[in-house]
């Protein structure tokens, strides 16, 4: 019972009226539209031809900025940096994964013998050379991939910005994974 008179009693407060804005209610109206102005301007349309609106559009298109061909972009700069090759090496591990895994889940249905057993005895069948070559090209973009997320969690602090320490940053990472890559691949 005391809940419903709290309540009650809330609303008829809340809708009897105020005294502070019945009294300065109108003089804030007046002030306010004293200090702002309103610009009108009449619209104003004419009448053109087809071929005049054509030769309108085509002159504002000249009027746009164009952007640069490719070949503008010195090659030394960050532009094919290890930004991209992350998303690269992501999405190709991505892609691989769910191929692989459907792969996996359609062989028995298409007679393909690609078990952990299989794979082991054809990996194993090959020169050491070739085994070698085959574990860097696979060791090397999960070494990079795992480095340059380093790097870009640095950059999410705002850190690390500078043309000279991305320059910097993305050479010592490119070392790094081949060397992480060939110490997965030749020792490991």
């Amino acid at each position: 019972m005391n809940v419903s008179r709290v309540g009650v009693r809330a609303l008829q407060q809340g809708a009897k009226p105020n005294v502070f804005f019945s009294q300065n209610l109108p003089r804030l109206a007046l002030s306010a539209k004293a200090t702002s102005t309103v610009q009108t301007r009449p619209a104003s349309t004419n009448k053109i031809t087809e071929t005049d609106a054509h030769s309108i559009l085509a002159a504002q298109r000249r009027q746009r900025p164009i952007s640069p061909h490719l070949q503008v972009y010195d090659p030394t700069q960050t532009w094919f940096g290890g930004s991209i090759w992350n998303r690269i090496t992501g999405g190709v591990f991505s892609g691989g994964l769910y191929v692989f895994g459907t792969a996996y889940l359609a062989a028995p249905l298409l007679g393909w013998h690609i078990e952990s057993a299989s794979l082991a005895a054809a990996f194993g069948s090959l020169p050491l050379a070739v085994k070698g070559s085959l574990k860097f090209l696979l060791a090397w973009p999960f070494a990079f991939h795992g480095i340059n997320s380093c790097r870009h969690l640095t950059w999410d602090t705002a850190k690390g910005f500078s043309k000279k320490s991305v320059m910097s940053g993305g050479y010592a990472i490119l070392g790094a994974s081949v060397v992480s890559a060939f110490g997965i691949a030749f020792f490991m």
